[in-house]
């Protein structure tokens, strides 16, 4: 395996994962990574359901970061474990979560969409009374809002994940059905010297393609995008750099000759 890093981790300091960070260290070390970075979520303001408790997704990252010192010293010879976050975007978060990333010395940080206009697109109501089309479309408009509106991330994190829950998922989605908007969220991004991620996590959830698809990727670089990072979004160890071989063949068929991982804020390249 050539991708030696997965900078898309989740805990039990996450809302939705009850791995122990332990286990999941000690996974990584038994796959042969040399680099690990959890992502804990912080979703602020997300929607309370039934499923879903107010504050499920606000990581504590007082107690998320001792654990995580304290682990990286154990195991410092033999795994480098870096101190991340996912930030949940939304247009009217800018000042809280600029106070959070200005508030703690963080290795590196994922910007993501899980709310597009306040909505969860896990859920069917997301996409009721429209097309999958107009729902996708909206939820990409949505990513070019946040990105004007908050910068202080590294890479944007599954740009298409909505394809994990539309009604077709993503049977029918293509690069060139929403090419406008893509390319506007790409050339934004590159102008503000961000990346993108290669996430895996959707193939474990029976899509077709990686996130973003590989139409996606290859356009990046098309326009000059060289910051790319590969995260699994695992959530238990079972599931860490699962597929990682099939991102490196996508991130070479699309001309790139190295990943990226981060620390202290800062990109490294590794060759392929």
């Amino acid at each position: 395996m050539s991708i030696k890093a997965d900078f898309h981790l989740h805990s039990y300091f996450s809302g939705d994962s009850d791995a122990p960070m332990e286990q999941m260290i000690l996974s990584a070390i038994e796959l042969g990574l040399t680099q690990m970075c959890f992502t804990e979520h912080m979703d602020l303001d997300f929607p309370v359901t039934e499923l879903d408790s107010e504050g499920k997704f606000e990581c504590n990252i007082d107690s998320y970061l001792y654990e995580l010192i304290g682990l990286r010293e154990k195991y410092k010879d033999k795994i480098k474990v870096l101190f991340g976050l996912e930030l949940g975007m939304q247009p009217h978060l800018a000042r809280r979560h600029a106070i959070i990333t200005k508030s703690y010395d963080f290795d590196f940080i994922i910007g993501s969409s899980h709310i597009c206009n306040g909505k969860d697109p896990y859920y069917p109501a997301f996409y009721e009374g429209r097309s999958e089309e107009e729902a996708y479309s909206e939820y990409f408009a949505s990513i070019v809002d946040n990105i004007k509106k908050f910068k202080n991330f590294d890479v944007y994190g599954h740009l298409d994940y909505v394809v994990r829950y539309g009604p077709n998922r993503d049977a029918e989605y293509t690069y060139e059905k929403y090419q406008d908007l893509l390319d506007e969220i790409l050339r934004l991004l590159i102008e503000e010297e961000k990346g993108i991620e290669i996430n895996t996590g959707g193939l474990v959830r029976g899509l077709r393609d990686l996130h973003p698809c590989k139409e996606v990727v290859k356009r990046y670089r098309e326009l000059g995008g060289e910051i790319i990072t590969i995260g699994s979004d695992a959530h238990k160890p079972a599931d860490l750099a699962r597929s990682f071989d099939r991102a490196a063949s996508v991130l070479q068929d699309c001309g790139f000759k190295y990943y990226t991982t981060f620390e202290n804020r800062l990109p490294e390249y590794h060759k392929l």
